[in-house]
């Protein structure tokens, strides 16, 4: 297929706060999943690898009590994080995976959240995150993998993303062999629960901000198909039904 890379300068970072914002029930849950696979080791330092427009970031500084780097190649979704997220333990810094502005073991906790099918250069990218972690310090994960994809209600109105996803994100063997490669060992992988939205009507407004990077690979007509089915549904919906989604979160320790 032949996939181009999202441009998140160029697209995405308008409606991303918006159209990606956690609901405080998802938010709590990932937090719990979190800290249950963060480790043993004190964290003063969190490294938010991706931090986007700081869906996380601030939320991982309230939690763990520490300090937290948000490392974004893009500069309009930091430009964006500044607005939506200030906090006094957070900062935002330009970067990518494989090129981290952080010293040696520096770090105690690194989170990359639906990041790495962005990576162009996933071993480079483990290297460098190995360099950056400290000994018996926690990298977490949360990602899509080719051979354990999801039911998404994505995929019901949006069939081919569900063939894009299988191209684009590698499978769980492929990912802990990148990460063993860099000295991690495989410390835990477990399937996160967690609510998209309160209703198939806010579920729609949130489509209709294409805030999905998927969608860039997807034609016009198929996203304004999708769509149009899609609120025709949450029109006709006359009781709220929660939109339940699932995502594996895989932890890796520092050897």
């Amino acid at each position: 297929m032949g996939l181009k890379r999202v441009d998140y300068d160029r697209t995405q970072h308008a409606g991303y706060a918006k159209g990606r914002r956690l609901l405080p029930s998802s938010r709590r849950t990932w937090l719990r999943a979190f800290r249950e696979h963060a480790g043993p080791r004190r964290i003063a330092t969190v490294l938010d690898v991706g931090s986007g427009t700081g869906r996380f970031t601030p939320a991982l500084a309230d939690e763990f009590g520490a300090d937290v780097i948000g490392v974004e190649p893009s500069a309009r979704m930091r430009e964006v994080a500044h607005v939506e997220s200030s906090h006094p333990l957070v900062s935002y810094v330009p970067g990518h995976a494989a090129d981290l502005p952080l010293d040696d073991a520096s770090a105690d906790l690194a989170l990359m959240f639906l990041v790495w099918h962005h990576v162009p250069d996933r071993p480079a990218a483990a290297r460098e995150l190995a360099r950056v972690l400290a000994p018996g310090s926690r990298l977490l994960l949360a990602t899509t993998l080719s051979d354990r994809l999801k039911d998404l209600l994505l995929y019901r109105y949006f069939p081919r993303t569900r063939e894009i996803d299988a191209e684009v994100f590698p499978s769980l063997d492929e990912t802990v062999a990148v990460f063993a490669e860099a000295g991690f060992a495989h410390a835990g992988l477990t399937e996160v629960h967690h609510r998209s939205a309160d209703s198939l009507a806010e579920y729609a407004g949130r489509q209709r901000m294409r805030a999905l990077s998927v969608y860039e690979h997807l034609t016009d007509e198929e996203y304004r198909d999708g769509l149009a089915a899609l609120e025709a549904d949450a029109v006709a919906e006359t009781k709220p039904h929660p939109v339940e989604s699932e995502c594996d979160l895989l932890a890796f320790t520092r050897t």
